[in-house]
């Protein structure tokens, strides 16, 4: 008979004859509460009472559910992504067919880490929503914005700044870190992204501002060259 000092939480019972009476199983319980109680005297005395933390080196069990159709992007090619994930973090990561998705650990910073990359890489782009990002490649008319792993979004030519712009790489280089804004999304998982849309209303961003090349900045500088 196993238990709490509230009461029993597990009864297991192996016998050799038909069955047992009533008064028995009174007994018998009756008995186990003694002795349970008496024990778990003993362990209060030894701790000197209940731990508000789990031990450090205590195994612990994270879990988590995601998108079913999101699992591919944490499996990764080949099992490339969960693999990497897991020799990063030293977690053991089992994925369920709906998605949920457990993190084994008996270091809780790891578990959290290995956590939130499942979160970052199974995260939706959503309309409205702010992000801190990196220009991944300079376009003609534009730039892509990587917002989330794997997630890259795109800023055209006519959401960097209130001016007119003619030239992206005048206002934008190749990771630079921007803060954009989702503006449009669509059936595909493509989305749009803007700097303009956050101007005047976010006191944190600032407006893209003129690339200045190296040549120039020494130019001002050195006023005589």
């Amino acid at each position: 008979v196993a238990g709490s000092a509230s009461g029993v939480t597990a009864l297991q019972m192996d016998i050799k004859i038909q069955g047992i009476t009533r008064e028995i199983m009174q007994v018998a319980l009756a008995q186990a509460r003694e002795a349970r109680m008496h024990i778990l005297g003993v362990m209060q005395q030894a701790v000197g009472g209940a731990r508000e933390e789990v031990s450090q080196f205590a195994p612990r069990l994270y879990t988590l559910k995601i998108n079913p159709e999101r699992i591919r992007d944490v499996i990764g090619k080949g099992g490339a992504t969960i693999r990497a994930l897991t020799e990063e973090t030293g977690t053991q990561i089992n994925i369920g067919e709906d998605g949920t998705i457990t993190i084994a650990s008996t270091d809780a910073d790891k578990a959290t880490i290995a956590k939130q990359r499942i979160i970052d890489l199974t995260a939706e782009v959503e309309v409205g929503q702010v992000y801190d990002g990196a220009v991944v490649k300079i376009l003609d008319f534009g730039a892509l914005v990587n917002v989330l792993p794997g997630k890259d979004g795109l800023l055209h030519i006519s959401q960097i700044a209130n001016e007119r712009i003619n030239k992206v790489s005048d206002f934008l280089q190749e990771g630079q870190k921007v803060r954009v804004k989702v503006i449009e999304t669509d059936d595909k998982g493509r989305f749009r992204l803007s700097i303009k849309a956050l101007l005047g209303e976010d006191s944190t961003s600032a407006p893209a501002q003129p690339v200045v090349a190296p040549a120039a900045a020494e130019a001002d500088l050195e006023p005589g060259v």
